[in-house]
C-alpha cells in the first residue's frame, strides 16, 4: 500500500533529482583553480549571448573572470555603416559580465580584417587621405572605448600588425597613414578612457621574427611614452606546434619587456593541416580533400588523451611564467563555437577546446584542472 506521506516523497525525490539533472553541480572551475596565477577568460560568440537557454554564459560564469567578445566588438560588427552604430551585441556581452563580477576585454579596435570597406574609401571608392582615415579612426575609437569607459578592462587595440617572419603588414591602415597609425591608435584610446589597459595582440609570438619586432615596437613606445599595457599572444597551437621550448622562451623574452603578458586565443587545433603554414590569419582558404576531416563522430581515444598531455604542458609553462602572465583566454567556449569548424578548411568538425559540443568536460579540462593542484 502507497501511503500519501510516501507519495509525497517519491514526488519531492523526483523533483530533487530532475533539479540536480538540470541545476546539476557543474565542473569545478578553473577561476578558483588558477586564482593565484592569473585570470581565466573565455570568447563569447553573439549566438551564445542570444540564446535563451543561457547553457554557455552559465559555463562561463562559472568558469571565468573576464571574458572577451569574440566578434561583437570588430569594426564590421559595431560600425558597418558610416553613420550607424550597433551595440546591441557588444551591449549584452558587457552587461552579462557585470551581473556576474566578470571583467570585460574588448577585442578589437584596429585591425586589417573585419574592417568595412568605407573606412578607407570615399564616395567614389577611392582610397581616403591621411588626414581623413586617422579622423574615422580617431572617432570610431573614441565612440566605442567611451561608450564603456570604466567598464570595460582593457583593449586590444591593434590586431595582427605584424607577419610571422617580423615585417610589418602592408594593411590599408598602414599604407594610408603611415607607419605611426599603430601608435595613434594606442593615443586615441586613452584618450578615450584613460582607466582602461592597451594590449597589442597576436599570432605565431613564438616566431623569432615576430618576437623581435614586438620588443622593439614595445620599447619604442615606451620610449615616446605612448600608452601600452600588455601583448597578448594569440595560442592558436597544434599538436605538433610551437615546440614547448619555443614558447617558454617567448614567454621568457615577453616577460622581460615591463608589460603583461596575455595568452588571448588560446585552442588547439587537432585536425589535419592542408598546408605547412602555422600562422593564424584568418584570411587563409585551403580546399577539402580526402583525410582533412577524420573526426566528425568524435576523437579517437589516443587523440583525445594527446590534446590533455598538450594542454597540460602549455599550463605548466604558464605556472611557471605566472608572474608574468596575467591571464589566458580561451577562443570560445566549447568544440562547436570553435572556428577551426571553418577554418582553413570549411565544414569540418574541430574539437579544440577544454568542452564538447554539449558543454561536457573534456580529458583536456581535466588535466588542466590537474596542472593547477601541482
Amino acid at each position: 500500500m502507497t501511503t500519501p506521506r510516501l507519495v509525497v516523497a517519491l514526488v519531492a525525490g523526483v523533483i530533487l533529482f530532475a533539479n540536480a539533472v538540470v541545476h546539476g553541480e557543474g565542473p569545478p572551475s578553473l577561476r578558483m583553480a588558477y586564482e593565484k596565477n592569473f585570470d581565466i577568460g573565455m570568447a563569447i560568440s553573439a549566438w551564445q549571448l542570444e540564446d535563451t537557454s543561457g547553457r554557455a554564459l552559465n559555463l562561463v560564469a562559472e568558469q571565468c573572470s573576464v571574458v572577451t567578445a569574440e566578434n561583437a566588438m570588430k569594426w564590421e560588427a559595431l560600425h558597418p555603416e558610416p553613420s550607424r552604430y550597433d551595440f546591441r551585441h557588444a551591449d549584452m556581452l558587457v552587461e552579462f559580465a557585470e551581473r556576474n563580477g566578470i571583467e570585460v576585454v574588448g577585442h578589437t579596435l584596429v585591425w586589417h580584417s573585419q574592417c568595412p570597406d568605407w573606412v578607407f574609401e570615399d564616395e567614389a571608392g577611392q582610397p581616403v587621405g591621411r588626414e581623413e582615415l586617422i579622423e574615422r579612426l580617431r572617432d570610431h575609437i573614441h565612440t566605442v572605448v567611451g561608450r564603456y569607459k570604466g567598464r570595460v578592462r582593457g583593449w586590444d587595440v591593434v590586431n595582427e600588425a605584424i607577419e610571422d617572419d617580423g615585417s610589418w603588414r602592408d594593411s590599408k591602415w598602414r599604407r594610408q597613414i603611415g607607419d605611426d597609425y599603430m601608435e595613434l591608435a594606442f593615443r586615441f584610446a586613452h584618450e578615450a578612457d584613460p582607466g582602461a589597459e592597451l594590449y597589442y595582440n597576436d599570432y605565431s609570438m613564438t616566431q623569432p621574427g615576430k618576437r623581435k619586432t614586438v620588443a622593439a615596437m614595445v620599447a619604442d613606445f615606451q620610449e615616446k611614452e605612448v600608452p601600452i599595457d600588455g601583448v597578448g599572444l594569440q595560442g592558436h597551437w597544434a599538436l605538433d606546434y610551437p615546440s614547448e621550448q619555443e614558447i617558454d622562451d617567448s614567454l621568457t623574452d615577453y616577460g622581460k619587456l615591463g608589460v603583461k603578458v596575455m595568452i588571448t586565443e588560446l585552442d588547439m587545433n587537432v585536425l589535419p593541416r592542408p598546408t605547412r603554414n602555422q600562422g593564424a590569419d584568418v584570411a587563409e582558404r585551403a580546399a577539402s580533400r580526402e583525410g582533412m576531416n577524420p573526426y566528425r563522430e568524435g576523437l579517437p581515444a589516443e587523440v583525445s588523451q594527446a590534446q590533455a598531455d598538450r594542454y597540460a604542458l602549455f599550463f605548466r609553462l604558464f605556472k611557471k611564467h605566472d608572474a608574468a602572465i596575467s591571464r589566458v583566454t580561451f577562443w570560445g567556449v566549447d568544440d562547436g563555437q570553435s572556428w577551426h569548424n571553418n577554418w582553413p578548411v570549411r565544414g569540418r568538425v574541430a574539437h579544440s577546446l577544454l568542452f564538447d559540443r554539449n558543454l561536457e568536460p573534456k580529458p583536456a579540462f581535466w588535466s588542466v584542472l590537474n596542472v593547477a593542484k601541482e
